[in-house]
């Protein structure tokens, strides 16, 4: 079974980079258990999966990273067609002053995901103050890392697999 990695950076099933991944097996399965558990968990606290899939997409969409648009997008559609969770995908999309936890999280997804170096820990305050729980906090954090982590390496392998 290809991980989502491999399935997003269209690695195919022979071939050096094949090879390569398959020995690093235990990396591979550990970063298939970080998706579950950032995208999929137990327990959802006060960031749904649903909202979780749709900011997973947007991180996508701003990396442009079509393979995991892809997987993304057709995650965030398991969930059915509530608006919200799809307007967050679209990372042209702001949540307006009626809705300040959404639109903090989208700020914290977004600077994050376009410029992590600006990161501050005013930008942790800004989730409090829009209502965000400490363990949300966390939650979300662990997302945007995770799925950040997931664009750069199937950036990386899609363009080895390009060379192969």
């Amino acid at each position: 079974m290809a991980h989502v990695i491999e399935t997003a950076a269209n690695v195919s099933d022979s071939g050096a980079l094949f090879e390569a991944l398959t020995m690093r097996g235990k990396l591979m399965d550990l970063t298939e258990q970080s998706h579950d558990a950032a995208l999929l968990p137990n327990e959802e606290g006060g960031v749904p999966r649903a909202a979780r899939a749709a900011l997973a997409c947007r991180m996508a969409k701003i990396c442009r990273q079509t393979g995991l648009i892809t997987h993304y997008q057709a995650l965030l559609e398991s969930y059915g067609a509530d608006a919200d969770p799809h307007r967050l995908a679209d990372p042209d999309a702001t949540p307006g002053a009626d809705a300040p936890r959404l639109a903090a999280m989208v700020a914290y997804v977004d600077l994050v995901t376009r410029s992590p170096k600006d990161a501050t820990k005013a930008d942790i305050e800004a989730l409090r103050e829009a209502g965000l729980i400490d363990a949300d906090i966390v939650r979300l954090a662990g997302l945007v890392a995770f799925v950040n982590y997931q664009l750069r390496v199937t950036a990386v392998l899609s363009v080895m697999g390009e060379t192969q």
